[in-house]
């Protein structure tokens, strides 16, 4: 296994190199820069000065750093120089490939810079960003397998009685209903947007937090979960319960089934005993793939909704915006975790069931 692990971590160098590259270069076609939108941001300032009172846009543009009054062309334009001035200080005064190779450089030393518009290191601003992502990901991934997979054994022991039809249409619902469209459902029910005010509607914890005991601060720190997380946990219900359900089902098929109840054991002793463990093994490693995917992709619309400031929002921002600092170290990082996490699900499933050896396949 360490042989194996070892190989994995190796083929991380390249796999990361490449997906770098190909976002670089895809970059560099991408319309509108950030030294476009700067002069973009500049000119808007100049029409907007002049429409109002003369000389405003000189001194606008003295407010913005020229204070001799020489960016300032009227019809003509930015100064050339000034344009220059912009390309050094975001670093495109250097060719692509210089500039490609010194990010990479910079990234091995997890160097990713400073963001081209908070004027903040952008370390500092994805760890600034990440108890809100954390508490996303983590909480609603945990709170899906506690409901998930005991509704999802249940519902094998009963398949096609009453119970399982009436909770299969209940989870097809969930699953059907966006998170976003049920997160304003809750806001307009319980967050006092026509119905009652119970729940709060922004941020993870209160303005008083600090104010607050050891346990009413945990409180307080859940109370201000409970919307964000039904709402982007209502779809993996769905997804997580019927897995649990066809794999007992799978199992429950099979002759050692059949075997462990002709010699007379309970059907307690069989299904948790013999059937859970198997059963259970695509269920339980897929589990650090299911917290990535909640924690980088699943949040951006429910961080929105919610006025939670963490990496979905961010990383949004950062694109639209032309933040490539920020672009890209999310991307990184993104990327670098997701690698990490498959390694870790591949080892749970050795733990899982100890007859699967990635090493004595060649993986």
């Amino acid at each position: 296994m360490a042989s194996y692990i070892a190989r994995r971590l190796l083929l991380m160098i390249p796999t990361l190199f490449g997906i770098m590259l190909v976002s670089f270069v895809i970059i560099q076609f991408a319309p509108g820069g950030p030294v476009e939108r700067m002069i973009a941001k500049l000119s808007g300032m100049e029409a907007g000065a002049t429409d109002t009172v003369s000389g405003a846009g000189d001194q606008s543009f003295a407010d913005a750093g020229d204070s001799d009054g020489t960016r300032y062309r009227g019809a003509q334009g930015l100064d050339p120089e000034f344009i220059e001035e912009l390309e050094r200080m975001y670093g495109f005064d250097q060719p692509a490939p210089a500039r490609f190779f010194r990010m990479v450089k910079n990234y091995l030393t997890f160097d990713f810079g400073e963001s081209y518009y908070k004027d903040v290191a952008v370390i500092d601003l994805i760890a600034s960003k990440l108890p809100v992502s954390i508490s996303l990901g983590l909480w609603s991934t945990l709170l899906a397998y506690l409901i998930s997979i005991p509704l999802g054994v249940r519902k094998a022991v009963r398949d096609g009685t009453v119970f399982d039809i009436w909770t299969s249409a209940v989870v097809i619902v969930g699953y059907a209903v966006p998170g976003f469209l049920f997160g304003v459902l809750l806001i307009v029910l319980f967050a006092g947007g026509t119905f009652l005010d119970i729940f709060p509607l922004r941020g993870l914890t209160s303005d008083n937090w600090a104010e607050l005991g050891f346990f009413a601060r945990i409180g307080d720190y859940f109370w201000h979960l409970v919307l964000p997380l039904a709402a982007l946990g209502i779809s993996s219900f769905a997804t997580l319960t019927l897995l649990t359900k066809n794999s007992f089902l799978d199992e429950i098929g099979k002759q050692y089934v059949v075997t462990a109840r002709a010699k007379g054991l309970t059907e307690a002793r069989v299904l948790y005993g013999h059937v859970f463990r198997n059963a259970m093994l695509i269920v339980v490693a897929g589990f650090p793939a299911a917290f990535m995917h909640v924690f980088f992709t699943g949040s951006l619309l429910i961080e929105t909704i919610f006025s939670l400031d963490g990496l979905g929002l961010l990383s949004f921002e950062s694109i639209v915006n032309r933040d490539y600092p920020v672009v890209f170290a999310s991307l990184f990082i993104f990327s670098l975790l997701g690698l990490v996490v498959t390694l870790v699900a591949d080892l749970i499933y050795t733990l899982v069931d100890p007859r699967i050896d990635f090493e004595a396949r060649g993986a």
